[in-house]
């Protein structure tokens, strides 16, 4: 049979397009089997466990994606997760009050009686390691549960993540940032560092969108932000803005020795290790010693952390000269592998 060239070029056509259509097909089972589900304008979704979220916004650069972490709504009861803090009394008691007072305000305006204005917007102050983080995802989660928040996941950021390197980079980075917290929590730490202005006023510009965003958004968009005591008081009084919005403090303590050394147990059971009687007895003395000498930068929780990491690798390198180490050795840790850490 032959052909005319008109019917050759259609035969051509027909057989790009179904080329092209197959890739883009291909494409699609990849991108889903991979765990993207979408793209927009905003940036591409991926599923966990079931659940979608942002991971990349306008705005966010490649090499800024790690200043930005999405964490998915905490699962189980969030009292439940909150008494089982170590330490942290006194913070305790601020977000059980906080959670029963926006709970009784909500009945009152269900009941139609007068209710003051409320801000859901928080600071927390203390030091590195305290558990803000923690405790912000946790008050996500009851704001969700209160009905405040549809989804109550927690989208964490800083400085880096906020403000960009040159001009017209800032305001679409802070929009970006809400735009991945919208229906749950943003929560800026080191937030002071955001008006420690280094040769523009960046950080200025990201202070007024992200005070625009928590005006337009303000039923689906709530922001906790953290930092030094000093320099968090500092950093809310630089802006009218922010002293009207971030009205309720609650300041996370240092942890004592003693809450120090059930941290680093928790990590110890967790892990499924165990440490001899002389190995906790050293650590208890080493954790008072840093305590009593810590500095305004010290740790904390994120101190002990480093310490345990570090225990099991000197424990590692020891079994690893063992050619029949038993399921005792793989998991005791002596006084001679925390020697050599702390």
């Amino acid at each position: 049979m032959k052909f005319t060239s008109k019917q050759l070029t259609t035969l051509a056509i027909c057989a790009t397009v179904v080329f092209v259509a197959s890739g883009i097909l291909t494409y699609a089972i990849d991108t889903e089997d991979s765990g993207e589900v979408a793209s927009s304008d905003r940036g591409v979704r991926k599923k966990d466990g079931g659940k979608t979220f942002e991971v990349r916004s306008e705005g966010v650069d490649d090499e800024d994606a790690d200043s930005m972490r999405v964490k998915s709504a905490l699962e189980g009861d969030p009292f439940e997760e909150l008494n089982g803090l170590i330490g942290l009394e006194s913070v305790k008691q601020e977000v059980r009050t906080l959670a029963n007072f926006v709970k009784v305000q909500k009945q009152r305006q269900e009941q139609g009686l007068k209710t003051p204005k409320l801000s859901y917007h928080l600071v927390f102050t203390g030091s590195p390691g305290t558990g803000k983080t923690t405790v912000a995802r946790i008050v996500a989660r009851i704001y969700k549960d209160l009905g405040i928040l549809k989804k109550g996941h927690l989208v964490e950021t800083d400085r880096s993540g906020l403000i960009g390197q040159y001009v017209g980079q800032t305001a679409p980075r802070v929009n970006a940032m809400c735009d991945s917290a919208l229906n749950g929590v943003l929560f800026i730490d080191e937030a002071y560092a955001l008006t420690q202005n280094e040769g523009n006023d960046y950080g200025d510009e990201a202070v007024a969108t992200l005070l625009k965003r928590m005006e337009d958004d303000r039923d689906k968009l709530v922001v906790i932000v953290a930092g030094y005591t000093n320099e968090m008081k500092k950093f809310i009084d630089t802006n009218p803005g922010l002293q009207s919005r971030f009205n309720r403090y609650i300041n996370f303590p240092d942890y004592s020795a003693d809450e120090l050394y059930k941290i680093f147990e928790m990590y110890v059971r967790k892990n499924e290790y165990v440490m001899t009687v002389e190995a906790g007895k050293y650590l208890r003395r080493q954790l008072e010693y840093v305590v009593e000498n810590k500095d305004k930068n010290f740790g904390n929780a994120r101190y002990v952390r480093n310490v345990f990491e570090k225990v099991i690798q000197v424990q590692a390198n020891r079994l690893s000269k063992t050619s029949n180490a038993s399921e005792r050795d793989l998991a005791e840790i002596l006084l001679e592998d925390m020697k050599k850490v702390i």
